[in-house]
């Protein structure tokens, strides 16, 4: 074919020398995969094989693959193939499209046990790296949050109560809704789980003591706790992952002030705040909520419904579960905040950091749910 790609074999005194002309192009396919074809199979037997692609005139991504299939197919002939001649221009490309693994090479990898083993091993590795990353930087953030709340007691007008009141507006009245629509649903669906399998065994009026420990105990704080975990944690990993990018909080730094003490603490003591009201609302829904499935569907009035909750229920269990409501705040804000100013210059990692907020708010707020029952069971509460 006049003006495309050729691979014709030349003298060379050592083994095979094949000289590459023309375009190598995707637009000459056809013809690229019969010289390919043909000079794999002169490889057998060969010991050293000199490809010349000095002539190349053009050269793209397709062409480049037939020059890696040609040196992965003669590596694998025992033949030692070796290339001259390479513009400047088109040695990255090569490079790069050599660093592709063939389709043997990924079933390969996919089957080995021992890259399997490995890849399970560093998972680990960076879970574990990750958690003790998130413990370094809670004690960290306690740390600057104690030092910033000491110097806003010694000096109160440093205390920015307008915005606290602000966060608290956002965090806790603007949740309310939300709160009171699941924690009805949830305790709903518990008291019908309830009833439909105690009834089996003529004990639906046991779904009352059920409802009441779960969620004046458990249920409540911890669902209020996940909501706002993922409500307002990603709010506070957003608000301060944006300023960091927009190099505000370096600003704060060079006028003097300290940004733990302006951003930080006024948005922590909203959430401390916000939170215990929350889960108070919470508790009232899902118990109301419980109490109408069981009127209406298990047949159980209302007032037989609060005659047992005041038998089986003590201030104890309303108490278990508002202790646990600000420990929870405390660690959700904190963490929101390490993430917050832990936030690259790219959107990518604003978005990585909150995800990585809403996730670590969860599963901390879970461990320190279960420390807490653990705690109170161990005090006889």
């Amino acid at each position: 074919m006049s003006g495309g790609p050729t691979l014709e074999q030349v003298v060379y005194p050592d083994g095979i020398a094949l000289q590459a002309t023309g375009p190598w192009t995707a637009h000459h396919a056809a013809d690229l995969e019969q010289m390919v074809g043909n000079a794999e199979l002169l490889a057998a037997g060969r010991r050293g094989i000199l490809i010349d692609l000095s002539r190349v005139s053009q050269l793209d991504t397709f062409g480049a693959w037939f020059i890696e299939r040609m040196r992965r197919s003669f590596s694998k002939a025992g033949a030692e193939p070796k290339f001259t001649g390479l513009s400047d221009t088109y040695s990255p490309l090569v490079d790069e499209v050599s660093r592709v693994q063939g389709p043997e090479e990924l079933k390969a990898s996919r089957l080995t046990p021992v890259l399997v083993l490995e890849r399970v091993g560093r998972a680990m590795v960076e879970l574990f790296s990750e958690i003790s990353a998130t413990l370094k930087g809670l004690t960290e953030m306690t740390g600057a949050i104690v030092y910033a709340g000491y110097q806003v007691i010694r000096h109160p007008s440093h205390f920015r109560l307008t915005s606290m009141v602000h966060h608290l507006e956002h965090v806790c009245w603007r949740a309310v809704p939300i709160i009171l629509i699941v924690t009805f649903l949830v305790g709903s669906i518990i008291s019908q789980q309830g009833i439909f399998h105690f009834s089996k065994f003529g004990a639906g009026v046991f779904v009352v003591d059920m409802l009441g420990v779960l969620t004046l105990r458990e249920l409540g704080v911890l669902i209020v706790a996940i909501m706002v975990a993922g409500r307002s944690g990603s709010s506070y990993t957003a608000e301060l992952g944006s300023m960091k990018m927009r190099e505000e909080i370096d600003a704060l730094r060079t006028m003097g002030f300290d940004p733990t003490e302006v951003l930080i603490v006024p948005r922590l003591l909203a959430l401390i705040i916000a939170l215990p009201m929350l889960t108070f609302l919470g508790v009232i829904a899902g118990l109301f909520g419980g109490g109408l499935v069981a009127w209406l569907y298990g047949g159980l009035p209302p007032d037989a419904f609060l005659g047992r909750l005041r038998e089986v229920i003590t201030i104890d269990h309303f108490i278990v579960g508002m202790i646990k409501a600000p420990f929870m705040a405390f660690v959700i804000g904190t963490i929101a905040c390490v993430q917050g100013l832990a936030v690259e210059g790219s959107a990518e990692s604003l978005g990585q950091h909150t995800t990585a907020s809403v996730v670590q708010s969860i599963f901390f707020v879970i461990v320190l749910d279960g420390i807490f029952a653990i705690f109170f069971a161990s005090i006889g509460l």
